[in-house]
């Protein structure tokens, strides 16, 4: 299969990755803005792009952020001394059910850390 030419003269930027770097950083200054703000706001800086790239980054974004939580996650249970995160998971479920749920053992928390 050949290999596809940029669109370094109808509008695009030319370079390989520069319209989803410039969605990237629009989204970690607003990352609450929409689609459509999105692409409005590159296109006044000259950037034409499809919506669904915007969805596409966001989702990838989203995705990687959740996997850095859980990698979080399971440190924070091998720091712990334990060596079964899932163990550490329960014993605070448990835990949050004998304070009356999880909203109280929140505020017993945030009192402690006072």
């Amino acid at each position: 299969m050949p290999r596809r030419k940029t669109n370094s003269g109808k509008g695009g930027q030319g370079r390989r990755g520069e319209k989803s770097a410039a969605v990237r950083e629009l989204l970690k200054q607003s990352p609450q803005a929409s689609v459509k703000e999105i692409v409005s706001s590159l296109a006044g800086r000259g950037i034409s792009l499809n919506p669904n790239l915007v969805y596409l980054i966001r989702g990838k974004l989203r995705a990687q952020q959740r996997r850095q939580k859980r990698h979080r996650a399971v440190e924070a249970g091998r720091s712990a001394g334990l060596a079964d995160p899932v163990e550490l998971v329960r014993r605070v479920k448990e835990l949050a059910t004998a304070a009356g749920g999880i909203h109280y053992l929140k505020q017993l928390v945030d009192v402690l850390a006072e």
